[in-house]
């Protein structure tokens, strides 16, 4: 099963510690390419994030974040470093006496002054454990996401690659007239001109412009690579670039069967053929 580099997940963990919310979104990209926002808490675990999430994708543009709201405390007397406070308070009045000032301290201010009350330590360890397991559910998350759109997208190529097949077998079908053709033509050109021609060297001049036109190698070449392609499209592991490979080899032969190509209605075919390469390009380039 084949998947597209484009999805998104989120996912949400509550605990005594707090609340983690990690987020990933994917889109295409040549090679896996990651970008991490971690709370300055838990910068310490990028480097396992990043291997973690590289052991699921093989490519796409990554950006990830993870945030985290730490829970309040739940004693219910606050811990109040007094000397601190006093100290805040002291400073406090003594600006007051400076600016003439003879308003009141507000308590409230002095407790908002950082390291007056006591926040107790944040257990980085279980805190970081927690957001690891939650990537990697987050990761799940989002590798069935782009599970799910790698269906559709195969979907649109599978159908694509019938309707290739149907023009390939339309072009062998002109292929077999080809030289009744050509021979029609030569001989109407032949009369326009009002001169004879030797029989023999007519059949001379038809096999001639039939080995120069014929495609029947490149029909070949297509069919194979259509065979190739459908296997790709079962296959398990990551098949993106394959496919990259396999759409340019399409496109090379379909430039020879236009080159080639003497008949209006082969012409025209060759054209639908490169519009339905083109699109299977396009969403060739999502695939992981």
């Amino acid at each position: 099963m084949i998947r597209s580099m484009t999805g998104f997940a989120r996912r949400e963990a509550r605990g005594e510690f707090g609340v983690l919310v990690w987020e990933l979104r994917s889109v295409n990209h040549r090679y896996l390419e990651m970008s991490l926002r971690l709370p300055e808490e838990l910068r310490a675990l990028e480097t396992e994030c990043r291997e973690s999430i590289a052991g699921g994708l093989k490519r796409g543009k990554l950006d990830g974040q993870l945030r985290f709201e730490p829970a309040l405390a739940a004693e219910k007397v606050l811990k109040v470093d007094e000397a601190r406070a006093r100290a805040v308070a002291e400073a406090a009045a003594r600006v007051a006496k400076i600016l003439h000032q003879s308003a009141p301290i507000d308590p409230v201010d002095v407790l908002r002054w950082p390291g007056v009350v006591e926040v107790p330590p944040l257990d980085v360890a279980a805190v970081g454990a927690a957001a690891l397991k939650l990537l990697q559910e987050t990761l799940k998350d989002l590798m069935a996401a782009r599970a799910r759109e790698g269906e559709r997208t195969a979907a649109v190529l599978q159908d694509r690659a019938r309707q290739i097949t149907a023009i390939v077998t339309a072009l062998r079908g002109h292929q077999h007239d080809m030289q009744t053709r050509l021979r029609e033509k030569l001989k109407a050109r032949v009369a326009e001109l009002g001169v004879q021609l030797d029989p023999q060297r007519l059949e001379q001049e038809v096999v001639l412009q039939v080995q120069r036109l014929d495609v029947a190698e490149e029909l070949d070449r297509l069919q194979s690579h259509l065979t190739e392609f459908g296997s790709s499209l079962k296959g398990g592991e990551a098949v993106g670039r394959r496919l990259d490979f396999l759409m340019q080899e399409f496109n090379r032969e379909a430039n020879t069967l236009g080159s080639k190509s003497q008949d209006a209605a082969v012409t025209q075919q060759v054209v639908d053929l490169k519009v339905l390469i083109e699109q299977m390009r396009e969403q060739v380039q999502n695939i992981e």
